[in-house]
């Protein structure tokens, strides 16, 4: 199975995701799966910031403060925004925000920190069985996976 977890015997490792589980946004999950990152990107950005960076250069790199741990990363152009503006406007997730975007939102703004399944679901008033099960059935989506501890 290509791009599943891999046991040292070679075969699948599989998860049973439970309301504890944490979950984050599989950045290599993009790549296998030739997924244009950036476009979906551009999606997540307030109107102001999509006119200025939709033509942003591909490399487009800023350094970023994590402002919980003092970590410096470089990060893309598209993801500061989100992080420093975007994501702190109050139409950010909104009630018709999709389930599968309003998760992918929450990571942009809290730079993929991992969380469970409980705890996004206070942040984005949704009930947490139905994210539960769909994140946890077989198709992924937007690179959402279950953390690998």
């Amino acid at each position: 199975m290509d791009g599943e977890p891999v046991t040292e015997l070679g075969a699948p490792r599989l998860i049973k995701p439970t309301l504890a589980t944490r979950f984050h946004i599989d950045y290599d999950w993009w790549g296998r799966n030739e997924r244009e990152w950036r476009v979906y990107l551009l999606s997540h950005l307030c109107a102001e910031h999509h006119a200025a960076l939709e033509s942003l250069s591909d490399q487009s790199q800023i350094d970023w403060i994590d402002p919980v741990s003092a970590e410096v990363r470089s990060i893309d152009g598209i993801q500061h925004a989100l992080v420093s503006h975007c994501s702190l406007q109050p139409d950010y997730i909104g009630p018709h925000t999709t389930l599968v975007d309003a998760v992918f939102r929450v990571f942009l703004a809290n730079g993929n920190t991992p969380l469970s399944v409980a705890e996004i679901a206070q942040l984005i008033n949704r009930p947490a069985i139905t994210m539960l099960r769909t994140l946890s059935g077989s198709r992924v989506y937007k690179g959402i996976r279950p953390v690998l501890d």
